[in-house]
């Protein structure tokens, strides 16, 4: 067994990040301020591995909260990355990258007649619902509780894992009248989403859902919800919304909203599209989407949408992925074998831990807080980087190998019979 390095570059580097940046991060989860102690701070990656800077190796299942489906540093992505730099880092001009990336990705998921391409999840969000208001001329918008759709101020009503993990029920700084016309209903409950729109129907532009939760731990997809969802919308004449920036090419080469045979109005897509590089993008049918600007009055624009080095790297990711899309199964396989195995392992000690999981997707709860603490520091020291919230999803790329998963088995085994977590 390799002897691992103490995290001495890594706490000098985190303490000059404290004194430049809002905590030391760039966005709150990486404080760590659910697990305690110092985040580590990443030097590079390569395939299913991180490297921290006391040269420290893990196995990452965070993979850029979901992006790097392929895994770090992908020969085919970097390769194009590295060409691509050649011609320029951007244009604000159409160019031929972004009609190429468009064409894969409606090829992948026809519905998607026409696209628009942003920076973000957030921003494909936004672009999604101001859209929908323009196209129905109606004001409120319905999601679901601990649904995360991006930090716009009037979506963090109720608002997934972020706010859940610092224990904040509303982000101060959103004043209350810019969520009036955010309605928010629990996941699956039938009756409470019929009496909304009984009540408002004739008012409400959209219901916004995530096909699979992956902001309040990982939620399994309540298919006949799903078709609830879809045919209440089409009754009061509001549009469907699939977020998907998760899980846009996650599960398949493709959409979760195809997978599970239901046709949403408008798609929101992100991380995956852009081989771990900023984007995000929404389409739907040419005769919703025509109301954007230039062909319509909903205004969106953005100085780095379609950048063409994000564009390539998007390219190369889904050209790959679509060699593979035979082999998503056995993602799934791996996911399925680690959480069931996780389990056994805990069940063995009498400890709580149920793993809640999907596709490549998977989430770890513990009865207790301080169990799921414990047992995080205690992996990581171990050289296993999971996501560090309990409300956060981590995943598997194609990177991973059976020996990961083994490793990972072995490690919380050893972890778990530890005296800790009692």
């Amino acid at each position: 067994m390799v002897e691992r390095k103490k995290l001495i570059q890594n706490h000098r580097l985190f303490k000059e990040a404290q004194r430049y940046l809002v905590g030391g991060v760039n966005s709150p989860v990486r404080a760590f301020g659910y697990v305690g102690g110092n985040p580590i701070l990443v030097k590079r990656g390569q395939g299913s591995k991180i490297y921290d800077y006391d040269g420290n190796k893990y196995i990452d299942y965070v993979l850029s909260w979901g992006s790097l489906i392929l895994g770090h540093a992908h020969q085919s992505v970097i390769k194009e990355i590295k060409q691509v730099l050649n011609y320029g880092l951007g244009f604000g001009t159409t160019h031929k990258s972004e009609i190429e990336l468009a064409r894969i990705i409606q090829k992948a998921i026809p519905g998607l007649e026409k696209i628009r391409f942003v920076n973000s999840g957030t921003e494909a969000v936004m672009g999604a619902i101001r859209l929908a208001r323009g196209y129905t001329g109606r004001v409120k918008i319905i999601k679901f509780s601990h649904a995360y759709h991006g930090h716009a101020d009037y979506l963090l009503a109720k608002s997934g894992s972020g706010l859940a993990t610092l224990q904040i029920p509303l982000s101060k700084g959103v004043p209350r009248d810019f969520i009036k016309h955010t309605l928010v209903a629990p996941y699956g409950d039938v009756i409470f989403l019929d009496r909304l729109f009984k009540k408002y129907g004739s008012d409400i532009a959209a219901v916004i859902v995530e096909p699979v939760g992956g902001n309040y731990g990982v939620i399994p997809p309540d298919l006949d919800f799903l078709k609830v969802l879809r045919k209440i919308t089409t009754k009061y004449k509001a549009l469907l919304i699939f977020d998907e920036v998760i899980t846009g090419f996650r599960f398949r080469f493709g959409a979760a909203a195809d997978q599970f045979g239901i046709k949403p109005d408008l798609i929101c897509l992100g991380k995956i599209i852009g081989g771990g590089l900023p984007i995000g993008a929404y389409g739907g049918g040419e005769k919703i989407m025509r109301y954007l600007a230039p062909l319509g009055e909903v205004y969106q624009s953005s100085t780095f949408a379609g950048n063409p080095v994000v564009m390539q790297a998007g390219i190369a990711t889904l050209c790959t992925l679509e060699k593979r899309k035979d082999v998503y199964s056995r993602l799934e396989e791996l996911t399925k074998y680690l959480s069931l195995n996780l389990e056994e392992e805990a069940e063995k000690r009498n400890i709580g831990l149920r793993i809640n999981h999907f596709g490549s997707m998977f989430s770890l709860q513990f009865k207790e807080k301080k169990q799921f603490q414990q047992f995080y520091r205690y992996m990581l020291e171990g050289g296993i980087y999971f996501a560090p919230s309990e409300f956060e999803a981590n995943f598997l790329s194609f990177a991973h190998t059976r020996k990961d998963i083994d490793e990972t088995i072995e490690k919380a085994g050893s972890v778990f019979s530890k005296n800790w977590g009692r």
